[in-house]
């Protein structure tokens, strides 16, 4: 597998300038200068920063100088630190992943189209500079698989825009069903050789987001341990989750447990496709839920960080402070130091 280097062991600084309340104590508050230090002490090389287009363009689609300047202030604490950066564009004018957000119409609408394609020209404008330690992602977690052909085709518009003043910064582009490592052999062929697949893992959904209040079907006070049969995943899916959340535990002997062979036959398409297009596979986002005992966290991530080093697989933890899924959360106190090893892949 074609390595990305300086993004091999990465975090997330989720729900900062996204998945937040966008006000300017929000902003000032939840990250410090010193939570970029600690990163660094941790022994990671990169910070992914989502960013929703709320910060930077008010709803007439003028840009907003203040909010590029928390960008500014992100890009200049990873310069300080050593650290590599990306800056993913978490939520665009008529597109979010999230359905609750209510942002609809962007793969319709060559209007809200001409508004992405406008930010990622700013940031290509403002940011250029910065390509040895930046990288640029293009959306988050395109949902239907419908749009799949769209999205391959604003893409890579998109791509030739960033281009024409950012020849050579590495931009991440992921697929359908949310960044599905199933999506990836969709994704468009590479546009050069600085293009990055991108995918996300929250897998075996039922066991990472285990008790989720966000999910409607779930029980709230469900809980699973992570070396469970897969007979009773592919049961407690379908009472959980519903029947297609069952489908990906057929290939698994039914009273085997889950161990870094559940994830090397989960990426094998993936990885392949990254092979034969020689082009690096980065998963952008993982982890498990903060109802899960930190003991079982460990193990999640023993299997997953297995795979990622056996294939020179970059990732960046979700997420940095709370979030659901905090590392630096005081509840991780007992496990950090291990969980970071794995991450790192010691």
């Amino acid at each position: 597998m074609k390595k990305w280097p300086g993004y091999e062991h990465g975090i997330n600084f989720g729900g900062w300038l996204s998945q937040c309340s966008h006000t300017i104590s929000h902003y000032d508050s939840f990250i410090q200068p010193e939570d970029f230090a600690k990163v660094k002490e941790w022994g990671l090389d990169h910070i992914r920063v989502p960013v929703d287009y709320d910060l930077i363009m008010d709803n007439g689609g003028i840009f907003l100088e203040r909010g590029f300047s928390y960008i500014d202030f992100a890009i200049e604490e990873c310069r300080k630190n050593g650290l590599n950066m990306i800056l993913d564009l978490h939520r665009t004018p008529g597109f979010s992943f999230d359905p609750a957000v209510h942002e609809n119409g962007f793969f319709e609408s060559e209007f809200y189209q001409d508004m992405f394609y406008r930010i990622w020209d700013r940031f290509a404008e403002r940011y250029a500079d910065c390509s040895e330690f930046l990288a640029f992602e293009l959306l988050n977690e395109v949902t239907a698989q419908e749009y799949c052909e769209t999205w391959n085709r604003i893409s890579n518009t998109c791509i030739e825009r960033i281009r024409r003043v950012a020849p050579d910064i590495s931009i991440l582009v992921g697929g359908y069903w949310n960044n599905s490592v199933e999506a990836v052999r969709d994704l468009a062929l590479p546009h050069d050789e600085h293009i990055i697949y991108n995918f996300h893992c929250y897998e075996p959904l039922l066991f990472t987001h285990q008790g989720a209040p966000w999910i409607a079907s779930m029980d709230h006070e469900f809980r699973c341990p992570f070396r469970m049969k897969y007979s009773e995943y592919a049961k407690g899916s379908v009472e959980q989750l519903g029947a297609a959340f069952s489908a990906s535990f057929d290939r698994f002997d039914a009273d085997a447990v889950p161990d870094d062979r559940y994830f090397e036959a989960l990426f094998a398409d993936a990885i392949a496709a990254a092979d034969e297009r020689n082009v690096p596979l980065y998963c952008g986002e993982y982890g498990v839920i903060d109802r899960v005992d930190p003991e079982e966290v460990l193990l999640w991530y023993e299997a997953f960080h297995t795979v990622m080093k056996r294939h020179n697989i970059g990732s960046a933890a979700w997420s940095f402070r709370r979030m659901d899924f905090g590392i630096d959360d005081a509840r991780m106190d007992g496990v950090r130091e291990r969980l970071l090893s794995l991450m790192k892949h010691e």
